[in-house]
């Protein structure tokens, strides 16, 4: 079959000249019948609703796409779960701690809190040791117990030590030099308060056992000749 053979577009005002046509604008209007168009909607032409523009995209793409080295950090979908507490350490056991600013010391055990730390207690008035968490990786069980009963523990969780962050503000040259001069944050007198509660239960306890108030305040430490793996606590 031959191919059909397009029609040339006539156009209905020819060109006299290159831009300028045979027939004039009004001439026009009247022979492409807008005038019948303008007539049947009251005097007006139609208007058509706009065509729903798309929506832009929600992020911007980068300008420039990153090198293939470069490294993604992984998403960890990880739900944390407490530690399992080890058998040695039940409430009331005396524990040895082996790290940090009283490393050597020995405390209390209360209880575990939801992350998984223990709460433990010196008492502060034997050996200084206030109301804090410990890693139950850094303590050492001892056979040693204290009966905790009378000692109430229900409001200490991991929100209760959460220390407030306070916004530094930039120091100029004179508060630079002053900074030591600087008093530290004093603690709060609910703290003070709940750290003598726990105390006076304990200090109960303790005193009617004897010499356990000389053994929470000795600090623990080896000596030449000592073997560790030998020692029972």
């Amino acid at each position: 079959m031959a191919p059909k053979q397009r029609t040339p577009k006539v156009s209905r005002n020819p060109d006299l000249v290159r831009g300028i046509g045979k027939y004039s604008r009004s001439k026009m209007y009247h022979k492409r019948g807008l005038w019948a168009i303008k007539a049947k909607n009251g005097g007006a032409f139609p208007k058509h609703d706009p065509k729903p523009k798309a929506a832009a995209p929600a992020e911007k793409p980068p300008k420039f796409y990153p090198a293939d080295d470069v490294k993604k950090p992984l998403v960890n979908k990880r739900k944390p779960k407490t530690a399992k507490l080890r058998a040695s350490i039940t409430p009331g056991t005396v524990l040895i701690i082996l790290a940090g600013r009283f490393k050597g010391k020995r405390v209390v055990f209360l209880k575990q809190l939801p992350s998984g730390l223990l709460l433990v207690t010196g008492p502060f008035k034997i050996n200084g040791v206030p109301l804090r968490r410990v890693n139950q990786s850094y303590v050492i069980a001892t056979s040693t117990k204290v009966d905790v009963a009378g000692v109430n523990v229900e409001k200490f969780d991991d929100k209760y030590f959460a220390k407030t962050v306070e916004k530094k503000k930039k120091k100029g040259e004179n508060e630079f030099f002053e900074a030591e001069k600087e008093e530290k944050t004093a603690l709060p007198q609910e703290r003070k308060d709940d750290q003598k509660s726990v105390d006076a239960a304990l200090l109960k306890t303790i005193e009617g056992v004897p010499e356990l108030k000389a053994y929470l305040g000795a600090r623990f430490s080896l000596q030449a000749g000592m073997k560790p793996h030998e020692l029972v606590f």
